[in-house]
């Protein structure tokens, strides 16, 4: 028996948490994702081609974990508080709040049904691609692709109300 670890990743642990420390900006917790990204390395790391490249495999789930975070804080930006948690002890933030969730629901309205639908499941409700996939009965494919334009589309109203 050997002392070497049996986990390919440990030796990687403070390399990952340096990047997200670096990389994520204030509006992500580095901490979380890295946390993240070795649980997804972990649960992917059968997808591994190249042990050799196990640097660069795990800096592109670095960048995808990262990005994922960042989408979600611009989400929750526009979301949160929603008008039936809104806190009454500061009237102006609430008023902010409650604009916002306006503009939101104006802007899903614009959206395609199908846009809306993959927005409404995988943003609101926080489900994954996959289960939205089987819930709609379309591949995982689809519904990355209407999400992605649907949040594209989001962000050029939000940059338009500006």
């Amino acid at each position: 028996m050997t002392s070497g670890s049996s986990n390919p990743l440990e030796q990687h642990v403070a390399t990952v948490a340096r990047w997200c420390a670096r990389l994520c900006g204030p509006s992500v917790d580095p901490e979380d994702a890295a946390q993240e990204v070795l649980a997804t390395a972990t649960r992917r790391l059968g997808t591994l081609r190249d042990p050799k490249h196990i640097e660069a495999w795990l800096y592109g789930i670095t960048r995808r974990v990262i990005a994922g975070h960042r989408r979600r804080v611009w989400w929750k930006r526009w979301v949160s508080p929603m008008p039936d948690t809104l806190a009454s002890s500061n009237p102006e933030a609430d008023a902010i709040a409650l604009e916002r969730a306006r503009r939101l629901r104006d802007w899903l309205e614009r959206l395609s049904s199908k846009q809306r639908e993959v927005v409404v499941l995988c943003r609101l409700e926080e489900r994954s691609t996959a289960e939205v996939a089987v819930l709609l009965g379309v591949p995982q494919g689809t519904v990355k692709s209407r999400l992605r334009l649907a949040m594209q589309t989001l962000e050029s109203f939000a940059e338009e109300s500006l």
